[in-house]
């Protein structure tokens, strides 16, 4: 009996629609040749064989790449659409910042710290206190 390997995880077993191609590859591969071949027929009089191939493989890879090109089951314009978005479209810099809740506690227990010492500073008797009294000019009083 022959075996005959079955994957754990279905989520990625494509559908094979013709020539064991999905209907993805199938689209961009033909709109591909739609671009390519005719430029290949025009332009291979004018410029000559070996640029006109070179003319026609430069402008199917991009199609080639978005039919077959995938990265964490998500295709090439969707991995291109993250990317322009967040290298180009989104600012830089985050601006939600966590506060640290043990942070915010030692600030505030400095902070009643610091009013604690005003506190004390004020009730000592010996202390003149923080208004003073106006001077007045020499000769007038």
């Amino acid at each position: 009996m022959p075996f005959v390997p079955v994957p754990k995880d279905l989520t990625r077993v494509k559908t094979k629609v013709a020539f064991n191609l999905t209907r993805r590859q199938l689209i961009c591969f033909g709109g591909g040749a739609l671009v390519g071949i005719p430029t290949y027929i025009l332009t291979r009089g004018g410029i000559g064989n070996d640029a006109a191939v070179m003319l026609m493989i430069g402008l199917m890879l991009p199609f080639f790449l978005f039919g077959i090109y995938e990265k964490d089951g998500q295709p090439l314009e969707k991995v291109l659409g993250h990317f322009i978005r967040a290298r180009f479209l989104c600012p830089q810099t985050r601006p939600y910042q966590t506060d640290n809740l043990y942070a915010a506690l030692e600030r505030q227990n400095n902070f009643d710290k610091e009013a604690a010492k005003f506190e004390q500073a004020a009730k000592k008797p010996g202390k003149k206190s923080a208004s003073r009294k106006k001077k007045t000019p020499r000769g007038a009083g």
